[in-house]
């Protein structure tokens, strides 16, 4: 799955333990430990969803929500917190959460329900993606081309499910690189280019257009 999540919690111990787990479940996972931190990534990279806790270092996670939604921006925010009382729940919803968990939590529950933002947030009641001829399950990694499937490696299926989920934008290799390996990872430049290749020669020149000095973006499914 392609899904890039990040988290935002100041507890190093407990941060570990979520990025490891989600990773462990296929999903690319990145952390922050405060909220100029999260601020600084959601502007220089492409995030699906965010866990956010409450009690960060340099504001209340609640007010840090407020001024995202505030400044338009829609990336799906689950908050995870120790704060159990129903008040706060309602007021974290209100304030511009698309869920709430409290801690502690089963990491599965939290992966189906950041599965579940990704599908509101795109659309989508269910995993499958289609368009043409063309179907994909990221969460799975099954692709159709005409009802018959496609062999994709790993990285192959998170980059298609990568575009396919953006919606019409346009991603540079930078956020690519980033949804697919995690932030500041050593990835040779040629790496996307590579897997874009391979997607072509499976599925058509078409499926993913080169958009000059931008990046790529899904581009004509077969039909």
């Amino acid at each position: 799955m392609s899904m890039r999540v990040l988290v935002v919690e100041d507890d190093e111990l407990i941060a570990r333990g979520i990025v490891s787990g989600l990773r462990a479940h296929g999903l690319t996972a990145d952390h922050v430990g405060s909220a100029s931190q999260a601020a600084s990534s959601l502007r220089s990279g492409h995030c699906d969803v965010m866990v956010l806790d409450l009690g960060l270092p340099d504001a209340d996670g609640m007010d840090f929500l407020a001024r995202l939604r505030a400044g338009g921006e829609t990336v799906p925010v689950l908050l995870l917190t120790a704060r159990d009382a129903v008040e706060d729940r309602i007021a974290g919803l209100h304030g511009g959460a698309d869920d709430y968990m409290v801690k502690p939590f089963d990491l599965g529950e939290l992966v189906a329900r950041l599965h579940a933002l990704v599908r509101r947030a795109a659309g989508r009641s269910v995993n499958r993606i289609e368009s043409g001829a063309l179907a994909l399950d990221p969460a799975s990694g099954q692709a159709w081309l005409h009802g018959e499937a496609v062999e994709l490696s790993r990285r192959e299926t998170e980059l298609l499910a990568t575009l396919m989920q953006a919606g019409g934008r346009c991603l540079s290799g930078e956020q690519i690189k980033d949804s697919l390996y995690g932030f500041g990872q050593d990835v040779g430049s040629n790496a996307i280019n590579v897997h874009i290749h391979n997607l072509r020669q499976k599925l058509g020149p078409a499926v993913i257009e080169t958009v000059r000095g931008l990046g790529y973006r899904f581009g004509r499914a077969p039909r």
